[in-house]
């Protein structure tokens, strides 16, 4: 045989070879697929574990337990600066949920920040920080990136995203490959790249013909209140049968809190038909601090700046008119003065896609408990307003309900979560599965599962047998139980 016919045979057996090697690394556990993988990015491009859109507190959760277990993640925060709706936002009024016998439903890492929360050393916006700041050292964060492209691959029946292509604030464009890659925005910075299917929003309520979304919030802050003196007034209305029926539904005042006064509220009228002043639902901060969750702002679109923008404005010139109806209507109030105010809004609602389950209103009503549970839900179905509805809508108080690993992952896509207000969920189950606990305690859950599984299998491939393991596993390693 010539020299030359040996050299083509070997050529071909190489080429054979590296072919196999290549089918080979598409089966192979993904740590070792990964760790093969990295060496091929490619100039100017940067290999991660887990890739997260967005600086919400939950994504910020999920980065930090996969990081806490070894694996490589990185933030990208479109925002200029991080934090999301609990600290540009200020939402610093605290949802808990309970089951139907007020016990608590708070668990993980988020437990920590409702702890200092309910015993009142995190109030004010610099304790707040701290706490955020607390949870999101060591995680690399790019701030102000604009996605300028998602590669989609096929990836056995399903797609994945293979890369995102993005600038940072300097101009420069970079490439981000990633094992997963975790939609963690208000506004879809992330799936609304990709070929996605809207789930139903508040228009599914009213039968309306265009999608629509719960009003945003302008959190509004007050110095030089005497909330003694707020609650020793409604003390004196006691019982507090009395007390609602003079103040509305739901008006209730402690040392910490105070909420409802509907009835005179609504008789305020805002100077901006866009705006609606709703019950008083505020936190006592200390030293005559309050933060108040009340401006409602309708048809904000997080994912335009300059709607946000005028949203922000328009809230900020309402409030010196809602300081003085509250110095005249509301016990407390008469020396109040406002405190400054947030630079972003709290959006409760936005663009959610189908994932892999949607759940459903009977599932949270039932009590259902799923094999893949990722979190224990609860809270009532509370649905804010929208023009339509425009004192908001309620559905009932589910006791305890499971929320699976499916509803975060998006739908026809691999290696697509989504984090947050991003729950796969109609827009009843939405109502009460939105608060921050609930999918707080998902997200971390699944970034400590990723942190664990990924060595050996993808979260698709995880079964019943699997998780009842890893259900076990988070109960005796981080107290979270999710299987009862």
């Amino acid at each position: 045989m010539k020299p030359s016919q040996n050299r083509s045979i070997i050529i071909r057996c190489m080429a054979l070879l590296f072919a196999a090697v290549l089918a080979a690394a598409s089966v192979l556990p993904a740590g070792v697929a990964a760790a093969r993988a990295k060496s091929s990015c490619g100039p100017g491009c940067d290999r991660y574990d887990v890739v997260v859109i967005g600086s919400e507190i939950q994504g910020v959760l999920l980065a930090k337990a996969a990081r806490d277990l070894g694996l490589k993640v990185i933030i990208l925060d479109p925002r200029s600066k991080p934090g999301g709706e609990l600290i540009q936002g200020q939402m610093l009024v605290l949802d808990q949920p309970n089951d139907n016998q007020k016990r608590s439903l708070v668990q993980g890492e988020i437990r920590r920040l409702f702890n200092g929360y309910n015993a009142g050393t995190i109030r004010k916006e610099e304790e707040f920080n701290r706490y955020f700041q607390s949870v999101i050292k060591n995680i690399p964060v790019k701030s102000s990136i604009r996605i300028e492209k998602a590669e989609v691959v096929p990836r056995g029946k399903e797609k994945a995203i293979q890369s995102l292509t993005y600038r940072t604030k300097d101009g420069k464009q970079h490439k981000a490959e990633a094992e997963y890659f975790v939609e963690n925005t208000d506004f879809n910075a992330l799936t609304s790249k990709l070929d996605v299917k809207r789930i139903p929003g508040m228009e599914s309520i009213y039968n309306g013909k265009k999608p629509d979304h719960m009003a945003a919030t302008l959190m509004l802050r007050f110095k030089n209140v005497d909330w003694n003196e707020l609650h020793e007034q409604v003390l004196l209305d006691y019982p507090l049968t009395n007390v609602q029926k003079k103040y509305g539904p739901n008006t209730y005042v402690d040392w910490n809190t105070a909420t409802g006064f509907s009835n005179l509220t609504f008789q305020y009228k805002p100077k901006d038909d866009q705006l609606v002043f709703r019950g008083i639902n505020s936190t006592y901060q200390r030293n005559g601090q309050v933060i108040m969750n009340a401006l409602l702002i309708f048809n904000v679109d997080p994912a335009n700046p300059e709607s946000v923008r005028s949203a922000v404005e328009k809230g900020k010139a309402e409030a010196p008119h809602i300081l003085k109806f509250l110095q005249k209507h509301i016990p407390g109030y008469k020396n109040a003065e406002l405190d400054g105010f947030p630079d972003y809004l709290y959006i409760r609602d936005y663009n959610r896609f189908e994932t892999d389950y949607i759940l459903d209103y009977p599932d949270v009503m039932s009590g259902k408990m799923f094999w893949d549970n990722v979190s224990i839900g609860g809270y009532s179905v509370d649905l804010q307003a929208v023009r339509a509805i425009p004192k908001g809508i309620g559905f009932g108080k589910p006791n305890r309900y499971g929320m699976p690993l499916r509803s975060f992952q998006l739908k026809n896509y691999e290696n697509v979560l989504v984090a947050g207000k991003n729950v796969g969920a109609t827009i009843k189950a939405y109502g009460t599965a939105r608060i921050m606990p609930n999918t707080a305690l998902a997200a971390e859950t699944i970034g400590i599962i990723l942190g664990k599984e990924l060595k050996h299998k993808r979260l698709k491939q995880l079964t019943q047998a699997d998780f009842q393991r890893i259900h076990k596993y988070l109960e005796r390693n981080y107290g979270i139980v999710l299987n009862r």
